[in-house]
């Protein structure tokens, strides 16, 4: 069985960080199903974790950049 990723959103100011409040940066969608949305300061803390449980981070920062 082959799996499918949902479509890329992209954030929008409306999106919030999961942990304080602030605008979100990154998704973190889970492999379980789910996603959870972090400002810059939280995806830095909490992305090495998340890389480890397989996390796919969607960081519109680097999208940004790539303009």
């Amino acid at each position: 069985m082959t799996a499918t990723l949902a479509p890329r959103k992209p954030l929008t100011a409306a999106d919030r960080c999961d942990r304080c409040g602030a605008a979100a940066v990154v998704r973190a969608v889970l492999s379980g199903g789910g996603e959870l949305l972090f400002c810059g300061h939280h995806a830095a803390e909490h992305s090495a974790r998340l890389t480890e449980m397989d996390a796919e981070l969607q960081d519109s920062r680097q999208e940004a950049r790539e303009v």
